[in-house]
């Protein structure tokens, strides 16, 4: 099983990537701040302002470490591989199922189920932990709505009533999002899901640490040999790779939302980490940003007792399990897709 956990994320600005013997250097001018051995990367995440050498984008490509660009708010750009690896025959039951909408509609309502599920178990850990903070009234109300919606999940052979069944739960969800909030007060005060550009401090979180749960999804999409640019929720679209935000639907709400609502509440970031740009987007400054993906990071080596291979795996590894479960339900050797729910 390939780690996810040593992604390397480069934040700093006017820093260069090179290589040297076996090795990833990051250079700020002529400092030498770190030296790694290409071995233990995963994969490589540079914000902003960061470059790298041809030569060591080739030592990358031949050594399966994806490269990745993001601008400094965590808005993706491009990526470099090298070749695609995998079956070409697992690859071509992929696109089969892709385009047999009764076994993509039966895919997508099962990871809308798990994500929903597992936005439920949010709201439940919320009144749990917090009862005196929070309004108990609403949230309990949207989790019985949200019952009600995974009920009608399981008679949908339709993508678009799928998709319409999604789009209402992400709306009875977020209405109440303001309510896990219980510090900061109106620094983070939530409303609305705002994506491009995020227009407040919270969305600009969220939006980041989605950022990078995609970044892994689709690492481990390519560690496995399928297509993640093919997929069954998210339909074909140019430069979308839809299969790796199926994927990663089922982990928004147990691992992205409580890791941004647990970076509030314990105030480890702080409203002065943002600022609201000319345009309107609000953006992390960078001290901010390296305490986020430290906070990633970190989140990635917490065990987890996985709901259908029984076995205890780091959450880091979750990403690549699911990929593997869906490959192997591509492949037959699985009757449907085992889609996480979170307990």
């Amino acid at each position: 099983m390939r780690p996810l956990l040593n992604t390397l994320f480069v934040t700093t600005q006017g820093a260069y990537l090179a290589k040297e013997g076996q090795t990833v250097t990051v250079k700020v001018g002529q400092e030498v701040r770190l030296r790694v051995p290409v071995h233990t990367v995963s994969g490589i995440v540079c914000f902003g302002q960061v470059s790298c050498s041809p030569f060591l984008m080739g030592f990358c490509a031949e050594n399966n470490v994806e490269i990745s660009f993001l601008t400094e708010n965590g808005r993706f750009l491009a990526r470099v591989q090298g070749p695609v690896s995998g079956n070409v025959l697992l690859r071509r039951e992929q696109y089969r199922k892709a385009d047999d909408l009764s076994a993509a509609s039966a895919v997508a309502s099962a990871i809308v189920a798990a994500k929903v599920a597992n936005a439920r178990a949010v709201i439940g850990r919320t009144l749990r932990d917090h009862p005196q903070k929070t309004d108990v009234a609403a949230l309990r109300d949207a989790s019985e709505r949200l019952r009600r919606r995974i009920e009608r999940l399981g008679g949908l052979t339709s993508l678009d009533e799928i998709r319409g069944i999604e789009g209402d739960c992400g709306r009875i969800y977020f209405a109440v999002f303001r309510h896990f909030v219980t510090t900061e007060g109106e620094a983070f005060r939530f409303m609305e899901r705002s994506r491009r550009p995020p227009l407040d401090n919270m969305n600009a979180l969220l939006s980041f640490i989605y950022t990078l749960l995609m970044h892994d999804f689709s690492s481990a999409i390519e560690c496995v040999g399928l297509d993640r640019q093919v997929g069954f929720l998210h339909r074909d679209r140019p430069g979308r790779a839809g299969l790796a935000l199926d994927l990663m639907e089922e982990f928004r709400p147990f691992f992205a939302d409580r890791l941004a609502l647990s970076l509030v509440n314990l105030r480890q970031v702080r409203a002065r980490g943002f600022k609201k740009s000319e345009s309107g987007a609000v953006v992390m400054n960078d001290e901010t940003r390296k305490e986020v993906l430290t906070a990633y990071q970190s989140r990635k080596r917490d065990e987890i007792m996985h709901p259908f291979i029984k076995e205890k795996v780091p959450v880091g590894q979750l990403f690549f399990v699911q990929a593997l479960l869906f490959a192997r339900f591509v492949r037959g050797d699985l009757d449907g897709y085992p889609a996480f729910f979170w307990k």
